[in-house]
């Protein structure tokens, strides 16, 4: 995949590291010389001098054939020019992020397949780890209305040696919820679960739910025998 990222900041050049591991072929563009310099010796990608919103820049960067573009520049502003421009130019997939809500709307007229608010989301992953510091870790999906959180069992757990089938049909376990993914040990991959697995001390169970179930969710895997 053909990646192309507007700033070389610290979110692209992070973003830039990943997709580079991750097998994509990835350019930045950026205004600064020595960011570019950093991009092809340190991170292995491709970079372009210039503004992510010169149509000559982009162009040279081979926006026409970017299977995916992330407009992470220093304001939102810019971020909805290069968001104009790649709808214009057919990236059929166009990220940004977004720093003032007021863009949202804008951003999503323009084009913008996915809208990252980056200050909501640090904040909302803060608040989940005061209220649910049992939880590993938390996403939100569907504005919200959904919750897929990874959630350890304790040994002395209620539902240790129970399958997840039994889990499923027991009353207390909440009424819309569902264990989607299972790691037995740490060391262990994520899996799929079937009804006949059974959940081992120790495990790590992933549930998807809604969010006024969390608590009930949580209370329910950690009631003891």
């Amino acid at each position: 995949m053909y990646v192309l990222i507007g700033g070389a900041g610290l979110v692209g050049l992070t973003l830039a590291q990943k997709l580079v591991e991750l097998g994509h072929t990835v350019a930045v563009i950026d205004i600064d010389p020595n960011a570019c310099r950093y991009v092809r010796e340190q991170v292995g990608a491709m970079a372009f001098e210039g503004s992510a919103v010169s149509t000559e820049v982009l162009l040279e960067a081979g926006i026409r054939k970017a299977d995916s573009l992330a407009a992470v520049l220093r304001n939102d502003a810019l971020n909805l020019a290069m968001v104009t421009l790649a709808k214009h130019y057919g990236v059929s997939h166009i990220l940004t992020r977004l720093r003032h809500p007021d863009f949202a709307p804008p951003l999503r007229l323009a084009g913008a397949t996915h809208i990252i608010s980056t200050v909501e989301l640090g904040v909302s992953t803060m608040v989940n780890a005061i209220e649910y510091p049992q939880v590993e870790s938390m996403m939100h999906f569907e504005q919200g209305q959904i919750e897929v959180l990874k959630l350890p069992i304790p040994n002395n757990c209620y539902v240790v040696g129970r399958s997840v089938a039994e889990i499923a049909q027991d009353s207390r376990f909440p009424t819309g919820s569902l264990i989607i993914g299972y790691q037995p040990h740490p060391q262990e991959n994520l899996m799929i679960p079937n009804g006949s697995t059974v959940l081992e001390p120790g495990s790590t169970v992933l549930i998807v739910t809604k969010p006024g179930s969390l608590h009930q969710v949580i209370d329910f895997f950690e009631g003891c025998k």
